[in-house]
């Protein structure tokens, strides 16, 4: 079994040295035409600049794999400097400004603190609310049917 095992790491051994030797060597080939140029783009006639390229313009050229990063990232500087293009999203909350927040009225500012004192003075009373101007006409109809339902029953009774 130990044969094995040695023949087997011999194998695996000769197979990764030839693996090495295969990937460190690297292989010349003549470049196929129109295919990228030293800077890793298609040749400049092919594309136009992207200074003449307008909204209307298809940018899909520029979104190649053999399309240069600076001109792929030239064509859409100019695509997102449109007004129509350039617009924030209302619905992303993080899309805003929020470094120019307005400040808050002069008059609301009275009524918090009007408010804020008003809630400090009731927690220090420890008193109870006064009650709702409706509940008096309820509390009266309560009673007058309470006394009515009284003088009923006074009048079973007699």
């Amino acid at each position: 079994m130990s044969e094995d095992k040695e023949r087997f790491l011999e194998r695996w051994s000769r197979r990764k040295q030839a693996q090495r030797a295969v990937t460190e060597a690297p292989v010349e080939r003549p470049p196929a035409p129109g295919a990228r140029s030293a800077a890793g783009g298609p040749p400049a006639a092919e594309l136009p600049p992207p200074e003449a390229l307008s909204p209307d313009s298809d940018f899909a050229a520029y979104m190649g794999p053999k399309v240069a990063d600076a001109l792929r990232r030239a064509a859409l500087k100019k695509l997102f400097a449109h007004p129509e293009i350039n617009v924030a999203d209302p619905f992303e909350p993080f899309s805003g400004d929020w470094r120019t927040v307005e400040a808050i009225p002069d008059e609301m500012l009275d009524r918090l603190r009007q408010a804020r004192a008003a809630l400090r003075d009731h927690a220090q009373a420890n008193v109870e609310p006064p009650p709702a101007d409706d509940a008096e006409p309820r509390e009266r109809a309560h009673d007058e049917e309470e006394a009515r339902k009284d003088g009923e029953s006074e009048g079973k009774d007699a």
